[in-house]
């Protein structure tokens, strides 16, 4: 099996070409096999680069745990560099994921921005903030975000009976400034604290717009890096035109036999 490694802020992935069905039977254990840091080669989770009948491409993802996932945004950001680095060169890319088509584009800087899917609202929950951009979120906002158990925290909420039968990704968000705010997320799949999370950036900006009718761009520190959001926010609560922007990188390829 020949794999190539990305990374997007931290957020790391294998992945691997199959636009020729290659790989056709995954299975859960070799997938968890492939991603386990000590005895495979290590990642937040494992993508599959399908093709797709009016589409560039087909997005196809895998959890660490093995098991096929919702939206993963820093998996499409990487995804798409991929595409470009194997010679699929577009102005502009329109794929197809797991929570329906997105498009993508790659600046002179290398910057990848993926566009999401609309949000239409966010749900209060005892004051904290629920939301789905194409996986589900829990939005909490703290002070010093950095001195948080984040895992022990993250866990408390991913396996509360609110949310035990599907699972969410916890986000927990200190804000900097009206449009500057900083992200650590437990991720459900993962069931540790990731070093970027692109979905739970993009909630976390969402439950922090600035302007209340119209654009926002919002910049966002993890830590594995900065990112940005930008959206326009509807009158009637609603989001849309969200983007997600950052860097993705290709960190190695190899061959693996096992």
């Amino acid at each position: 099996m020949h794999f190539y490694k990305y990374q997007g802020t931290g957020n790391d992935f294998i992945i691997l070409y199959n636009r020729n069905w290659s790989y056709t039977a995954l299975t859960t254990d070799r997938v968890k096999y492939l991603c386990d840091r000590r005895f495979g080669i290590g990642a937040d989770g494992l993508m599959l680069l399908n093709p797709h009948t009016g589409y560039d491409f087909e997005m196809k993802y895998y959890n660490a745990d093995g098991r096929e996932s919702s939206m993963c945004g820093n998996g499409g950001r990487c995804l798409v560099k991929f595409a470009n680095d194997m010679g699929i060169k577009k102005s502009e890319y329109s794929f197809i994921a797991v929570d329906g088509p997105h498009l993508a584009e790659i600046d002179d800087d290398g910057v990848v921005s993926l566009k999401m899917k609309d949000v239409r609202d966010i749900e209060d929950f005892h004051g904290d903030s629920l939301l789905d951009t194409g996986s589900p979120h829990y939005v909490k906002m703290v002070t010093d975000v950095m001195e948080l158990d984040v895992v022990n925290k993250g866990m408390d909420i991913r396996y509360s009976s609110d949310f035990t039968k599907e699972g969410i990704n916890v986000n927990f968000v200190e804000q900097k400034r009206p449009d500057e705010i900083i992200v650590r997320t437990y991720e459900r799949g993962v069931e540790d604290e990731t070093l970027s999370c692109g979905t739970g950036v993009t909630a976390s900006a969402l439950a922090n717009w600035h302007n209340e009718v119209g654009y926002n761009y919002v910049k966002v520190i993890t830590k594995g890096g900065k990112l940005t959001v930008r959206f326009d926010r509807n009158t009637d609560g609603g989001f849309e035109n969200i983007w997600l922007c950052g860097p993705a990188v290709k960190v190695f390829e190899g061959d693996i036999d096992n």
